[in-house]
């Protein structure tokens, strides 16, 4: 008879059984020692950890490929509508510099992109001439879907010179400004959201935007006039069904240039008469907003586009005359409101508003979150919302529970597999079923174990990777995210040097011990986000080495902080920290994702925040600080940091801790502009939530001690965590706003008939 399976055995197999499908282990193996021979040219005696991660990806591959082709082939078959869519030191990170064995060139479907020149009006109409030309090299990534043979493509650009790029120079001895000029068109794709501080810097922004928006749309222009799969020729030449095919949807304002771009291939190019192109472009185009920050709204220089897009400019020029027109019929007299709704910003310096762009030019505006969405409505686009109220929708954001459970954390998996079997993978709303396991004492027992096995692995990867120890038994405190005066890291710190001083008040009292862990990277030209990392790893400096303090309280900032560190991290959280301004944080993910994976929250009632307390009940949550309308009545008072430095004790001794170089004693004014920024220009208000913030973190703590009554809380928030599935986001915008009915349909495997 053979052995029963260990627990490590079984979590191992969910991850197979759940997400691999491997049908034959043996026929994996001999394609695996082929491509280490004869794709990499490696034999086991010389190939090194690397080979062997690029063989077995070329094996998988392998196995996605005929799924893929099947796949597009089914599309075109089908006709459906194709989608488009210490101090912080940054590093180049050459992550192509060995290759991508998941990618594939496709050379043959190289476009050229063009920049600058000038535009000239003739009686064939408009033409963009004397341009600059970059090339766009695809690449294919295959994306392929859950136990259902479907692989979808992600398409890439690479920008490459043409090959015949300032040649005469080299045979005149002007080599070196070739070469340079080469780098110049390269670098478009060279370098990922370069620092836009400076004119330079904005100016490559503009052009990646517009690289990438260019040559989708030619791409997708293509793929529309072919009728067959593989098909160069052109075929459709009416552009009546493209809405009906098509959906490009603006994830953001970067991509907002496609509105333009679409414009003028349907103009310029397809000679389309102006209304039947802006009916296609608006029935074709929808927009995704993601913040309510007006600073993070792009509003590109009109000098800019001008000089890089001359074309683009006169038909965003176009677009508004026209727009401004249909808000003066629906608003006649109303001067100040055309103001606030056009497109061109006059000030000093004249921008045009990418935002205001995007919901003119579009069937459908979103936010991601309820609570956000309705900000959008009440607030920076009030008016818009009240010329065309059919627009605007709520598309909550969701997580894949593929890798956010079952791949990162296949011990919790498992056990909740072995309750309500394996179909909440693909239908994250069976987890509803647990409720029903609240009170069964083992289940929370082996949930508990999950929980304590993830802390003491990440305690492990810590000691190797950091060389920090940490008490495997204490409560991880989690907050990480990007670095942001919003997200509130600042609260964070102003609490654990609190816990700090009341354990150096009172050390032979009993604190419930933490590990607070603040992980996220800074944007390169954000000064104050940088002070917030350097002050994180300062407070850690003096916390962590102080014997007093013991194992009862770590602070640890997590560098480095990406996706694999956070596959890490999260199934190892007691408390996800979601602390924003409320009104702030348009979604949030990370908060769905330690729900998930067993994680109680402390947060304000912003984001999605809001609709995962509503699902798990507020009882369920640790719940803090002022909601949207007290910030509001709060601005309108007039927020006052020092009335709160001046009435809290505890406040007060922290601010001037940080004021007096406690925390930096080799340079005491290092934090000075935090302690100014606090004081006097808060935007976030911090001081009005500390001491709520505060109140509520003892309540943690007291529930922590009670671990039997943390552990069904946990269950409850795991339970009622269906809703931020991925899958029901995109089901969502595919009925909603896509106008397409998702379907689960398993495609046939490449040797099956069709």
């Amino acid at each position: 008879m053979s052995r029963p399976l260990s627990d490590q055995e079984k979590r191992k197999q969910i991850s197979v059984r759940g997400l691999a499908g491997v049908e034959n282990v043996t026929e994996l193996k001999k394609n695996f020692n082929r491509h280490l021979h004869f794709t990499l040219v490696k034999d086991r005696n010389v190939a090194t950890p690397r080979d062997y991660y690029f063989a077995l990806a070329h094996t998988v591959r392998d196995h996605l490929v005929g799924r893929w082709i099947r796949t597009q082939q089914h599309y075109y078959e089908k006709d459906p509508k194709k989608i488009s869519g210490g101090w912080q030191m940054e590093e180049a990170d050459d992550w192509l510099r060995y290759g991508n064995p998941w990618e594939k060139a496709r050379p043959e479907f190289t476009l050229p992109v063009h920049f600058y020149g000038h535009v000239e009006h003739t009686s064939q109409g408009a033409k963009w001439v004397d341009t600059q030309v970059v090339l766009a090299m695809p690449y294919d990534t295959p994306v392929p879907g859950y136990r259902n043979n479907v692989v979808n493509t992600m398409r890439l650009w690479s920008a490459k010179a043409p090959n015949d790029f300032n040649l005469k120079d080299f045979n005149v001895g002007g080599y070196i400004q070739a070469v340079l000029d080469r780098n110049l068109a390269e670098n478009i794709s060279r370098v990922l959201y370069p620092n836009d501080n400076f004119f330079e810097g904005k100016e490559l922004r503009l052009k990646q935007e517009y690289f990438v928006v260019a040559a989708t749309l030619q791409d997708i222009i293509r793929r529309f006039k072919s009728s067959k799969f593989g098909c160069r020729d052109p075929v459709r030449t009416n552009f009546d069904a493209f809405p009906d095919k098509v959906a490009i949807q603006l994830n953001d304002t970067h991509p907002s240039l496609a509105i333009p771009e679409l414009m003028r291939i349907l103009v310029d190019l397809e000679r389309m008469d102006w209304d039947k192109a802006w009916d296609v472009t608006v029935k074709t185009c929808a927009y995704t907003n993601h913040t309510v920050l007006p600073e993070a709204l792009e509003r590109w220089p009109v000098h800019l586009l001008e000089t890089l897009l001359p074309r683009h400019l006169q038909i965003i020029y176009e677009i508004n005359q026209r727009f401004l027109n249909r808000v003066a019929a629906a608003f006649p007299g109303d001067v100040d409101r055309l103001r606030r709704m056009s497109l061109v910003e006059e000030g000093a310096v004249k921008r045009i508003n990418m935002a205001h762009l995007c919901i003119a030019g579009s069937h459908a505006v979103n936010g991601v979150a309820r609570i956000h969405s309705e900000i959008l409505k009440k607030t920076i686009f009030k008016d818009f919302y009240e010329l065309e109220p059919h627009k605007f929708q709520n598309k909550t954001n969701g997580i894949t529970p593929r890798r956010w459970l079952v791949l990162c954390n296949p011990g919790l998996a498992e056990v909740i597999a072995e309750r309500i079997g394996e179909d909440f993978i693909s239908d994250l709303d069976q987890l509803r079923k647990l409720l029903s396991f609240v009170d069964d004492e083992a289940f929370i027992r082996d949930v508990a174990k999950v929980k304590q096995e993830n802390k003491l692995k990440f305690a492990a990867y810590l000691e190797r990777e950091y060389k920090v120890h940490i008490n495997p038994n204490s409560l991880f405190d989690i907050q990480v995210k990007r670095i942001h005066e919003y997200k509130r890291q600042l609260l964070n710190c102003l609490h654990v040097i609190t816990l700090y001083n009341r354990i150096k008040r009172e050390p032979n009292k009993f604190f419930v011990p933490r590990t607070v862990m603040i992980g996220g990277k800074a944007a390169p030209g954000y000064h104050m986000a940088k002070m917030i990392i350097r002050l994180v790893t300062a407070i850690g400096d003096v916390v962590n080495h102080d014997p007093a303090v013991g194992d009862r309280l770590r602070v640890i900032f997590l560098e480095n902080y990406r996706v694999s560190l956070a596959e890490k991290v999260i199934p190892a959280a007691d408390l996800s920290e979601q602390i924003s301004t409320a009104g702030t944080e348009a979604s949030g993910t990370g908060n769905m994702k330690f729900m998930l994976n067993g994680a109680l929250t402390i947060g304000t009632m912003d984001g999605a925040n809001v609709e995962m307390a509503e699902e798990a009940g507020e009882e369920n949550f640790f719940i803090f600080g002022m909601r949207v309308e007290d910030v509001d009545k709060l601005d309108q008072r007039g927020y006052n940091a020092q009335e709160y430095y001046d009435r809290i004790p505890e406040l007060r001794q922290v601010i001037e801790q940080l004021s007096s170089g406690f925390f930096s004693p080799k340079q005491p004014d290092l934090f000075k502009d935090i302690v100014n920024m606090l004081m006097h220009h808060d935007r976030f208000k911090v001081f009005a939530d500390y001491e709520d913030y505060i109140k509520c973190q003892e309540k943690v703590s007291a529930l922590y001690k009670n671990p039997r009554e943390w552990t069904r809380m946990v269950i409850r928030n795991i339970a009622t965590s269906g809703k931020f599935s991925s899958d029901r986001t995109i089901a969502q915008y595919a009925r909603e706003i896509w106008g397409v009915e998702p379907s689960r349909q398993r495609l046939p495997a490449p040797d099956e008939a069709i």
